[in-house]
């Protein structure tokens, strides 16, 4: 490895997704340099989850040596600061997987120096970093607090939210020791614009499941009220609407087809495998995991109804299977589950999303996606839009199509030629 000399620290992100790359590029806004470590080099070459400019930026950053990428763990040797951001799924049984952070505690402890800092930002159950990583890093022969300075700082990037900035993101901070927080301040201070300090990793684990946790469940509860808005045959969307009207005591959540991603649908289910393991279990969070599954075979169910109570050899065609809007993230997306769902009951499933060009799922099946045209919306039996991006040509969908199923809401207070039934909009059962 060899950078550029200069005054600065330098920090190895280990982990280039969602959420390393990202923070790599806010480090070396701030002057830093950075080393990316990622098994998979080849996430480099495709810098997903970054802006056009942010590419660019990292481009720049590679060429002026600023910024190196690679799978060589002893790089971590010539470093100051080390930031974990490797994935922490669940696995088949629906546990916690911490194989990833695990890993790379052992590839650590064998090349730690004196004096480094390293911090934990993948989120994991309360106690991950106290009684799984430290552990593994004090093989090093080091002493945490003494030798070497350990900090939880759970990440709260939000791939393609352009409305706030990495930095702008108030940033939570704890340390193993007084010592061990007072060092991430000294570094994060200087990266973030407002740093908040907790006392304990623990405190810092359970805010980031605590944060998602408020969002699955939220979700969950107004994703069960337009399943009843339906069956009452009243209008979740207006309802909504008119409720956000009070300024106080009301947060809108809306409907939708599940909730996807790696962070709201996983993260609960690690504090419940923790209450589990003392005995306990969450109610709300057994009951919100419950509920979105309910949503996806509602959803499924009303397409089957408004289809002539069958889907066997019905042409549908989805509009958007990423698992938020203007995004290429497709981790947990409720898409997969709905469409496996009516290739199942005999459907013939094809798909549109100006971000994703291919899906394969779980049964190997790959889908290629179509270009939306006049004669694939006239072809299609039914239309389902399950992803509201911005680029959708709804004006067209509603032109050219026969039947659609709107799950995102897209289509209110427009005109068309189609039959529209939304989710929750009361118009079907």
């Amino acid at each position: 490895m060899q950078m550029l000399k200069t005054n600065s620290k330098t920090v190895a992100i280990i982990g280039l997704g969602y959420v390393g790359l990202p923070l790599s590029l806010l480090f070396l806004s701030k002057n830093f340099q950075v080393v990316g470590i990622d098994l998979d080099i080849e996430k480099i070459n495709k810098l997903e989850g970054l802006t056009e400019f942010q590419k660019k930026k990292v481009k720049d950053a590679l060429i002026a040596k600023k910024f190196i990428a690679t799978s060589n763990y002893d790089a971590v040797r010539d470093v100051d600061i080390v930031v974990i951001c490797v994935p922490t799924p669940l696995n088949e049984n629906g546990k916690p997987n911490l194989s990833y952070i695990i890993d790379v505690g052992n590839k650590l402890q064998k090349r730690l120096q004196k004096g480094q800092l390293i911090i934990l930002e993948s989120s994991s159950y309360p106690g991950t970093t106290r009684d799984v990583l430290t552990p593994i890093l004090e093989k090093s022969g080091l002493m945490v607090g003494k030798d070497i300075f350990v900090s939880y700082s759970p990440e709260r990037i939000d791939p393609g939210n352009l409305q706030y900035k990495i930095e702008e993101i108030p940033k939570i901070i704890s340390g193993m020791s007084n010592e061990c927080l007072n060092k991430a301040e000294q570094i994060y201070s200087k990266v973030f614009d407002h740093v908040i300090k907790v006392s304990s990793p623990e405190i810092a684990e359970m805010a980031k499941i605590l944060e998602n946790s408020y969002r699955f469940i939220n979700i969950s509860f107004i994703d069960e009220m337009a399943i009843l808005c339906d069956y009452l045959k009243i209008d979740i969307w207006e309802v909504i609407e008119s409720a956000s009207t009070k300024p106080f005591g009301f947060s809108p959540f809306n409907p939708g087809p599940g909730i996807g991603g790696h962070c709201i649908p996983v993260d609960p289910l690690f504090l419940q495998w923790k209450l589990e393991e003392t005995g306990m279990k969450s109610e709300f969070i057994g009951l919100a995991e419950m509920g979105n599954e309910k949503i996806q075979n509602h959803i499924v169910s009303q397409i089957e109804k408004i289809n002539d109570n069958t889907l066997v050899n019905k042409e549908i065609l989805i509009c958007g299977v990423t698992y938020k809007k203007d995004s290429k993230d497709i981790r947990n997306s409720p898409a997969i589950q709905i469409i496996e769902s009516l290739l199942r009951r005999g459907a013939t499933v094809s798909f549109y999303d100006p971000f994703i060009n291919e899906l394969i799922l779980s049964n190997k099946i790959h889908l290629i996606s179509t270009p939306i045209t006049k004669k694939i919306l006239n072809k299609a039996d039914c239309v389902i839009i399950l992803t509201d991006h911005s680029s959708l040509p709804i004006d067209n969908i509603l032109k050219f199509s026969k039947l659609i199923y709107d799950t995102r809401n897209m289509t209110s207070n427009l005109i068309g030629e189609a039959k529209v039934i939304r989710l929750g909009g009361g118009e079907w059962l």
